[in-house]
């Protein structure tokens, strides 16, 4: 496609055709000549917002940014409503390829019961991979919010799923060939399919009804630098044993492979909680058919410490994510 803003007839054929809004609150959404969304909130309400950029290949690009930006939405205690999308293309980008990723991205919207509100969309040589930043829109019930009284000492330490599974499944996706050689196709094929996990908006839904005290999404840097984050912003210390972080062995196996840490790795899809009583948390988590566990303690103390068996060592201020020695 050419440089510039997408012409109005791709905008059409291409984005907007793809597009549906089924959100009462969504007063004016996605269309031309619109530059803003507009939406209704009903009284007591709060609205929340955030915005993320996620590079990834095309073909898997709105798979990997949607649900990123909401689940920083969910962690406040928000229920999503939608994304605003702002794509940067290359130049070598068709025109089929940009309808098949809007497609791909109101798929993913459907599943999560969000509208896309609007955005833009640029072909520019200064980008030599798409860039789409997407901007998560929510709201919450105030009263409601103000039970999320926050990360304190005592609190137990919980974690849902499992970590490492974002970077396992664009590890596999983008690496099979390399994998093959290794690793039976359908242990890689599993890996690939942990994208389906990536959505921790029905834990913090879930976890908000349970009582829970502080979220944060487990996302870039992997579970020590959310570890770290959570600690830092509450400026509280803690406690937590390595084993007991949960890890599914195809992440174990490729991390092997690359020779990377899979507590460092992108983990999109892993929510970290805390709560006075994490046991009746991780409880409700699997009343709703999603596997948590207690993996540690938040401490009066700034240190953040990791037990490993006998050995005990202090979590290091976060690094750069593992992604990026492979993707440099």
């Amino acid at each position: 496609m050419r440089q510039g803003k997408i012409s109005e007839n791709v905008l059409k054929r291409s984005v907007l055709r793809k597009i549906k809004t089924y959100r009462e609150e969504v007063i004016s959404g996605a269309g031309i000549g619109k530059d803003c969304a507009i939406l209704a909130h009903k009284e007591g309400m709060e609205t929340v917002l955030s915005t993320t950029p996620v590079t990834a290949p095309l073909a898997e690009l709105g798979r990997y940014a949607v649900p990123m930006a909401l689940n920083n939405v969910a962690v406040a205690g928000a229920e999503p409503l939608g994304v605003l999308l702002a794509l940067l293309l290359p130049e070598e980008t068709e025109e089929a390829e940009l309808a098949g990723l809007m497609e791909q991205v109101q798929e993913i919207c459907n599943a999560l019961h969000v509208d896309i509100l609007g955005g833009h969309t640029e072909v520019t040589p200064v980008v030599r991979e798409p860039v789409m930043t997407v901007t998560g829109v929510g709201h919450r019930d105030a009263a409601q919010a103000k039970r999320l009284s926050g990360v304190a000492a005592g609190q137990d330490i919980v974690v849902s799923k499992w970590i490492g599974l974002e970077g396992t499944a664009r590890l596999a996706k983008c690496h099979r060939e390399k994998l093959s050689k290794r690793f039976p196709m359908r242990m890689i094929e599993d890996a690939a399919d942990y994208d389906r996990y990536l959505s921790i908006i029905p834990e913090a839904a879930t976890a908000v009804k349970s009582g829970v005290c502080g979220m944060h999404d487990v996302s870039r840097g992997g579970i020590f630098a959310a570890l770290w984050e959570m600690a830092s912003g509450a400026g509280v210390g803690l406690n937590v044993h390595l084993k007991k972080l949960p890890v599914r062995q195809e992440t174990i196996e490729i991390c092997e492979y690359f020779e990377l840490n899979p507590y460092e790795l992108l983990s999109g899809g892993c929510l970290l909680m805390t709560a006075w009583d994490g046991e009746k948390l991780v409880m409700d988590l699997a009343g709703a058919k999603i596997p948590a566990v207690v993996v540690g303690k938040i401490t009066d103390s700034h240190d953040r410490v990791l037990y490993h068996g006998e050995e005990k060592r202090f979590l290091d201020m976060p690094k750069t994510d593992q992604m990026y020695h492979i993707f440099q």
